[in-house]
């Protein structure tokens, strides 16, 4: 299933994310730090969706309550439903 889902509180404003029988396929960031979400993008590509979940679930940018890869994992739980 492919979405593209709207971010908030990150300098990203959308993720197009595609998961397919629980596997992330592919992961675009539209906007924010452009070589560190093409790292995060490519090292998700393959993963299952819940090891990604357990592995970047939670993490902040700075004093803000949520990041980039946060907010990919909201994307991955709303492309699960």
């Amino acid at each position: 299933m492919k979405i593209t889902y709207k971010t908030q509180g990150t300098c990203s404003s959308h993720i197009e994310v595609d998961v397919e029988d629980g596997i992330v396929r592919d992961v675009n960031f539209w906007g924010g730090c452009n070589g560190n979400l093409q790292g995060i993008s490519r090292l998700v590509k393959g993963m299952k969706v819940e090891d990604v979940l357990h592995k970047l679930e939670g993490v902040r940018c700075g004093n803000r309550p949520t990041s980039c890869p946060d907010q990919l994992c909201k994307a991955l739980r709303e492309a699960a439903e």
